[in-house]
């Protein structure tokens, strides 16, 4: 049974993409700039297999590379999850889901506060750590829900589970992501739950994501229908609405997301595993924590020679990421930048660079090479890695 696993490792860009000025971004580089701040990362893994030989991202390589190495442009105009795992799958979206800026139009707030029952808060950009602190108290006193927005396409409500259960949280959540539709359509509608008490509130692991329904075939959706085990770790099942999915597995870090992935290379499987490691985006990136971003590299690179181990002669496992968020900019959004694409397999070549992809969707279109069927977008680069 041949597997085909992809790890994303959420956030971790090598560098600004063309066009990163049109999206604020000129100068961002996640996985250098975490470097430069670590004084030199210690993940001497990821390094044997190529991540620091790909060209452009401004980092010492040193020595041969044991796999094969790369990155891609996102073709999609964005850097959100959505898109990014999208296009990895092999669906670019054409038209950018809507960003509303500054504040959602009342038309909406009004409608939601009417289907959900309640007034709501806040309404303005900001990074969720910072917005419960400000308006937590407010919140538990009054029960409305928190809202706000970032520079992506996105409603986020941030709900104290003491104040709002968390199956009530998901309903409130679920209400807004049928509103969001249309015109309005946002990629995402998170519910960002958060504890603790007035002037220490922290959020919790309980996120969900309300994604929308991909709009268009993806690698996922052939495999599955071609009878192939197509295993969703961590946030996959939200980010594609469990649609091309055979199994499911909802981490919710990356301790999780590792040991996950970990058994069902053990365990074995027929097909692809496609895993999400959140916590460089989501506890790191979005906090401007350089030194906890280092440290959670530090920390998956140590259980990369395990993953290595387990797999069988004809396996494949790509390393890669789905947009920026570097942790050294002043700002907490995604940045617009490449992801790095490494690969690994006893039957591949050593050292070869696959280059500058054009598009994420080049990942979709090797992994359907590889399991031999014809994929609709993107162009594989399977033959460049393979040993004939």
């Amino acid at each position: 049974m041949p597997k085909f696993t992809i790890i994303v490792l959420d956030s971790v860009g090598v560098g600004e993409l063309p066009d990163a000025d049109e999206f604020g971004d000129t100068g961002t580089n996640t996985l250098k700039h975490v470097d430069e701040y670590r004084g030199g990362l210690h993940i001497p893994n990821l390094k044997k297999l190529g991540l620091f030989h790909i060209q452009g991202t401004g980092l010492a390589a040193a020595g041969e590379p044991e796999g094969c190495f790369g990155k891609a442009a996102e073709l999609g105009k964005a850097k959100d999850t959505t898109n990014g795992h999208f296009e990895i799958a092999g669906l670019t979206v054409k038209k950018p889901f809507k960003v509303f800026g500054e504040s959602f139009p009342p038309r909406i707030i009004e409608e939601l506060e009417r289907r959900i029952g309640t007034k709501v808060i806040g309404n303005y950009p900001a990074s969720g750590t910072e917005i419960i602190k400000v308006l937590g108290d407010e919140h538990v006193r009054t029960g409305y829900p928190i809202v706000y927005l970032s520079a992506d396409s996105l409603m986020q409500i941030a709900m104290h589970e003491s104040i709002i259960p968390l199956k009530r949280q998901y309903e409130i959540c679920k209400t807004a992501r049928e509103l969001l539709t249309g015109d309005d359509t946002v990629s995402r509608v998170i519910c960002r739950p958060f504890t603790g008490e007035s002037g220490n509130y922290y959020r919790t692991e309980n996120r969900k994501d309300f994604s929308v329904d991909p709009p268009g075939y993806t690698v996922l959706d052939l495999l599955s229908e071609k009878g192939k085990d197509v295993i969703g770790v961590g946030k996959i099942e939200d980010i594609f609405n469990r649609r091309g999915l055979t199994e499911i597995n909802h981490t919710k870090n990356n301790r999780e997301g590792i040991q996950a992935a970990l058994s069902y290379l053990r365990t074995g499987f027929d097909g692809l595993l496609f895993v999400n490691l959140v916590d460089f985006d989501m506890l790191y990136g979005h906090r401007n924590d350089p030194q906890g971003y280092a440290e959670a590299l530090e920390y998956f690179d140590t259980f990369v020679p395990e993953m290595l181990s387990l797999l069988d002669e004809e396996d494949i496992l790509l390393i890669t990421a789905d947009h920026g968020c570097d942790p050294t900019t002043p700002g907490t959004d995604h940045t617009r930048e490449y992801i790095p694409i490494v690969v690994y397999g006893k039957q591949l070549k050593k050292g070869t660079d696959i280059g500058t992809r054009s598009t994420f969707s080049d990942i979709a279109a090797t992994v359907s090479e590889y399991f031999g069927y014809e994929f609709q977008a993107g162009t594989s680069f399977l033959k460049e890695i393979r040993n004939s």
